[in-house]
């Protein structure tokens, strides 16, 4: 039981560092056709349907002209909880 929590909390820490990687990437302009675009192509795929639950539920932040999305960080926080919740099972 101990191995199988072990792989859980690895996968989850992985889950949780590529949506930060996802938050990290929307704030630069990438070109498409580059290695990067592809790497960002791969952690969109990863990350967008566990973010569009969450984008379903809020609607984006407005802050004077621009748009906020918080899916992300919401997505993150019930990431970690839950799995601290499990932690302590």
């Amino acid at each position: 039981m101990h191995t199988l929590f072990n792989v859980v909390y690895f996968v989850v820490m992985v889950y949780g560092w590529l949506i930060v990687a996802r938050a990290l990437l929307s704030w630069f302009p990438i070109r498409q056709g580059t290695g990067m675009s592809q790497v960002q192509g791969v952690v969109y795929t990863l990350t967008e349907p566990y973010l569009a639950f969450f984008r379903r539920l809020l609607p984006p932040g407005r802050f004077g002209s621009v748009g906020i999305d918080w899916s992300s960080l919401v997505g993150l926080v019930v990431l970690f909880v839950v799995l601290q919740v499990v932690a302590r099972l």
